[in-house]
C-alpha cells in the first residue's frame, strides 16, 4: 500500500510534470473526461498573496462545526501531499490518493493531455470531493487566480481576495495592480467578493460580473482564534464576513467554537514556549512575522534559522527580519532552487552560522524557523507540528 503511494509521488514529481504552466485548457480537458466533477460542488474560492491559507482554514473549521461536510484544498504541504486535500480535517487516505493519481494520469496520457503536478492535484481534489458528496469546498488558489487550475469552476458561493503584495512577479506582473488583476480573475458572475483592500482592478471585475463587492474592515477580535500573529485579524475578519453573509443561520457560539479549533500548521505556530515556525516565504510574509515578533516578544533574544528559494527576494526578507544582536543560522535544503549557505551569508549584513540541528541552538533564545515551507520537513519533527494547537497565552 505504501509502495503504491510512493510510486504515485514519484509520478507526480517526475520531471515531465513538476513545473508550472498556467492556463485552464489542460485541466478543463481532463475534468471533462472525468465527468466535470467540479460542476457538482459548491465552492468558496480564495486568492491572495498572503493569508489565503489561513482564511481557508478558518472557514473550513467553522463550517465543519456547523455540521457541514467540508472539503478543504490548500497548498503547499509540509510533510505529505495528502495534507492538501481534506474532508472535515482528515487528510485523503494515501491509498485513495495513489488511486486517483494513477487514474487521472492514465486518462491524461491516453488523451495526450500534458498535466502539471498542480493540475493533477487539482483534478484529484475535485473528483475526490465530488465522489464523497461534500457539502462545501473551501478552495485556495495555487498561483495567481485568473489562470490558476482551481479557476475552472463556473460559479462560487463567494470569492475572497486576501492581502496583495509583490510575489511571483515573473508570472503575475511586477506591480500590485497587475497582481490584483490576476487575483480578481476568480470573481464569478453574480457571486459576491470579499476583500480588505480597494484595488480598482477588483472593483472593476466585480462590476463587470455584477457581483456584490464587500470591503471588509479588519476589526474582529482574535482572542479565541487558535492561529496567532498580528496578520490574523485581517484574515479572521475576511473569513467571518464571508461566513456570516453566505451562512447567516450559523450561530455565533458555533463560529467561536470553530475559530478555537482552526489548524493551519507552520504559520506563526508556537510549537514550544521558545520555538516558533513560520513559513514566511516572501517580503510581505517577513513583515508580518517581524510585526508579530515585535508585538508578542519585544524584549526576547532571537535566534533565526533561515533558508530560502533563489527566486524570492531573500535579501529584502533578511533586511526585514534580522537585527543587530540576533543569532542567525542559515540552512541549505533539498531543493534545486534552494539558496546555498554561501549565497545567504554573502547577502546578510550580520554574522551567521550554518544550521545543523535544533539541539545545537542556544537554549535561552526565542528560536524562529522561517523562510520557506520547503525546508520545514527537513528540520522539524512531524509530531511537533501536528500536535494539538494550544490556546497560547500571548
Amino acid at each position: 500500500m505504501e509502495n503504491n503511494y510512493n510510486n504515485a509521488i514519484k509520478l507526480l514529481t517526475s520531471q515531465g510534470k513538476f513545473y508550472i504552466n498556467l492556463g485552464l485548457e489542460r485541466i478543463s480537458a481532463v475534468l471533462k473526461l472525468l465527468g466535470n466533477p467540479q460542476d457538482k460542488l459548491k465552492c468558496i474560492h480564495v486568492a491572495g498573496t498572503n493569508g489565503k491559507g489561513s482564511v481557508c482554514a478558518i472557514i473550513a473549521s467553522i463550517l465543519q462545526k456547523a455540521g457541514m461536510k467540508t472539503g478543504l484544498y490548500t497548498s503547499p504541504h509540509i510533510f505529505e501531499y495528502t495534507e492538501r486535500i481534506k474532508i472535515n480535517d482528515v487528510d485523503i487516505d494515501k491509498d485513495d490518493f495513489a488511486k486517483y493519481v494513477f487514474e487521472i494520469c492514465e486518462i491524461a496520457d491516453k488523451n495526450n493531455i500534458h498535466l502539471t503536478e498542480f493540475e493533477i492535484l487539482t483534478a484529484i481534489m475535485f473528483k475526490y470531493f465530488a465522489d464523497n458528496d461534500v457539502d462545501v469546498v473551501v478552495l485556495e488558489t495555487g498561483l495567481g487566480g485568473r489562470f490558476d487550475a482551481t479557476n475552472v469552476i463556473k460559479s462560487n458561493l463567494c470569492s475572497i481576495i486576501t492581502h496583495i503584495d509583490l510575489d511571483h512577479t515573473e508570472r503575475l506582473g511586477n506591480t500590485k495592480s497587475k497582481i490584483a488583476f490576476e487575483k480578481a480573475g476568480i470573481i464569478k458572475p453574480d457571486c459576491p467578493v470579499f476583500t480588505c483592500e480597494g484595488y480598482e482592478e477588483i472593483k472593476d471585475k466585480a462590476d463587470e460580473c455584477n457581483s456584490l463587492f464587500v470591503m471588509v474592515t479588519p476589526f474582529e477580535d482574535t482572542t479565541n482564534l487558535s492561529l496567532k500573529g498580528t496578520c490574523q485579524q485581517e484574515n479572521l475578519s475576511l473569513a467571518l464576513a464571508a461566513v456570516r453573509h453566505i451562512f447567516p443561520w450559523i450561530a455565533e457560539d458555533v463560529i467561536q467554537d470553530g475559530i478555537k479549533d482552526v489548524k493551519h500548521p507552520c504559520r506563526f505556530q508556537i510549537c514550544k514556549e521558545d520555538l516558533i515556525i513560520d513559513g514566511s516565504h516572501n517580503p510581505n510574509g517577513a513583515v508580518a512575522l517581524r510585526e508579530s515578533l515585535d508585538f508578542y516578544y519585544p524584549d526576547k533574544q532571537r535566534c533565526f534559522v533561515f533558508g530560502c528559494l533563489r527566486n524570492k527576494d531573500y535579501k529584502k526578507m533578511m533586511e526585514i527580519l534580522f537585527s543587530k544582536g540576533d543569532e542567525i543560522y542559515f540552512y541549505h535544503f533539498d531543493n534545486k532552487n534552494s539558496c546555498s549557505v554561501e549565497e545567504l551569508r554573502e547577502t546578510c549584513e550580520f554574522p551567521s552560522k550554518i544550521f545543523k540541528s535544533l539541539d545545537e541552538l542556544p537554549q535561552n533564545s526565542l528560536k524562529i524557523i522561517c523562510g520557506s515551507f520547503y525546508m520545514l520537513n527537513e528540520i522539524i519533527p512531524q509530531s511537533l507540528v501536528r500536535q494539538p494547537f494550544p490556546q497560547a497565552d500571548l
